[in-house]
């Protein structure tokens, strides 16, 4: 997601295809330029990507938090009652994950850094861990549509329906677009641009997938859902 984001989008250049967002526009409860979007969607690509990398390490930190930690107290979270319980080992590694990222991108941080456990948003660590492995489960059936789409492009038929779109470049950069712009918006946070409320945007725009103008493109190249898999 990294490179299509680098490859379809300039940093700075809006061009026919802006990332820029608004506050109660489209769904939308940040403001953002273009190249503030990019900037805070590329940070956030790069954050998950190290959160992946450490995922084993996370999940014996949370292991460690929810076996040998203080006892743990049941609370109305507004989401069900769940159990609360504070992390501090998962706490601990994620605040080196995001120090090191932060570290490596140019002109600054956009958004929060805010990360929620132990509170009403992620009451224990089981629920912090259970959210940061649905990052694949949402990234890789994108990609796989556009990596997909370049072989649909080759069937005389289909090929047509694909120009209704513009041709094949518009149309992966009319998907990619929206979500680079709803998919980090703030909308499932209640405007938050914290690190949890980025993720939480991304499901948001998942459930309303089958209402984009496009969805009939997703099914074509064989996507069923947002569960990483593929018919053939």
């Amino acid at each position: 997601m990294i490179y299509y984001l680098l490859k379809f989008f300039h940093p700075t250049k809006e061009g026919e295809f802006s990332l820029a967002i608004q506050n109660g526009h489209g769904g939308s409860c940040l403001t953002h330029s273009h190249s503030t979007q990019f900037t805070f969607v590329h940070q956030t690509l790069q954050l998950w990507r190290e959160i992946q990398h450490e995922m084993f390490h996370l999940w014996k930190c949370a292991d460690d938090d929810l076996l040998v930690g203080e006892k743990y107290s049941l609370v109305d979270t507004g989401q069900g009652y769940q159990r609360m319980l504070n992390c501090p080992q998962v706490g601990k590694v994620m605040g080196q994950i995001l120090h090191t990222v932060r570290s490596k991108v140019h002109g600054g941080w956009v958004g929060l850094s805010v990360v929620h456990l132990g509170d009403r948003d992620v009451p224990n660590a089981l629920i912090f861990i259970d959210k940061y492995t649905q990052v694949p489960r949402i990234l890789a059936p994108i990609v796989q549509v556009i990596d997909r789409l370049h072989e649909v492009v080759n069937d005389p038929a289909l090929s047509k329906f694909i120009e209704y779109f513009g041709g094949l470049d518009k149309l992966c950069k009319m998907i990619l677009r929206d979500y680079f712009r709803h998919g980090f918006d703030g909308s499932g946070d209640d405007g938050g641009s914290c690190i949890d409320g980025r993720l939480t945007s991304s499901w948001n725009w998942c459930s309303k997938i089958q209402k984009k103008k496009y969805y009939p493109v997703f099914m074509l190249t064989g996507f069923y859902g947002f569960d990483g898999s593929f018919k053939k």
